[in-house]
């Protein structure tokens, strides 16, 4: 990524992020030319570790692309934070049924204006004992048939050893091996074109799911679970296997 295209504040955030993880980190970044390197783009990651959306950023800045994270809005209320997170485009998401509607029209338009979006298809960090990907939420699926931009499935192994949900810690051992990898973009396209009703919604995140376990098992060298963890609620077969 050219730095006359980032602007001084992208590259100061850049300067600030990538000689730390340099440092804290080993990485291996695998198929980078799986990320498309124009248009819009959704990335969809697994969650292992509050620390992985940095190392999936770097991935993607690697890749040529600025990655557009969402945050709670409540982030863009504290003073010097939220005047930050604009300069550098992240994107505010809102509770609420009115307000999160005027968050999607911000990705639809970060999208449409050839961004990078990443959704985290979880929610949240990964509640799987063995740190596999839970059942994912509908705000990826719903934003690509939206607008029809392609998902692109990254799986990231290696934060949980700098910062384990399990157990809250956190640990600064420098050179700590961090590895992601991408593949092609779902194949989506059997619900193109479909009305977004709950079922059809749900399909395609676990086709989106799917792909992501199948990632991650890569990375592993183990076989995914044939099952989704749903928490609290009772598991559900996998994509493969609905």
């Amino acid at each position: 990524m050219a730095h006359r295209r980032l602007g001084f504040w992208r590259r100061f955030a850049a300067l600030l992020v990538i000689p730390v993880l340099k440092v804290w980190t080993r990485r291996t970044w695998l198929n980078l030319d799986k990320i498309p390197r124009s248009g819009g783009v959704i990335i969809a990651p697994n969650h292992v570790s509050h620390f992985d959306p940095v190392v999936v950023g770097y991935y993607l800045f690697t890749a040529g692309r600025w990655p557009r994270f969402l945050g709670k809005a409540s982030l863009w209320k504290v003073p010097l934070l939220g005047g930050f997170l604009r300069k550098v485009q992240q994107i505010p998401v809102e509770r609420g049924s009115v307000e999160a509607v005027k968050s999607l029209d911000v990705l639809v338009q970060a999208l449409r204006q050839g961004g990078v979006v990443v959704i985290y298809p979880e929610g949240t960090t990964t509640r799987d004992p063995d740190l596999w990907p839970m059942r994912g939420k509908t705000g990826a699926a719903r934003l690509a048939l939206l607008t029809g931009a392609p998902v692109v499935p990254v799986a990231t192994w290696g934060p949980e050893q700098i910062f384990d949900p399990r157990t809250s810690k956190l640990r600064f051992r420098p050179r700590t091996p961090v590895t992601v990898t991408s593949g092609e973009p779902v194949d989506l396209s059997r619900w193109q074109g479909t009305t977004p009703t709950k079922a059809v919604l749900e399909e395609m995140t676990d086709a989106i799911m799917h792909d992501i376990s199948g990632l991650l098992g890569e990375l592993r060298g183990q076989m995914p679970p044939a099952t989704l963890y749903d928490h609290p609620r009772k598991q559900i077969t996998n994509a493969e296997d609905a």
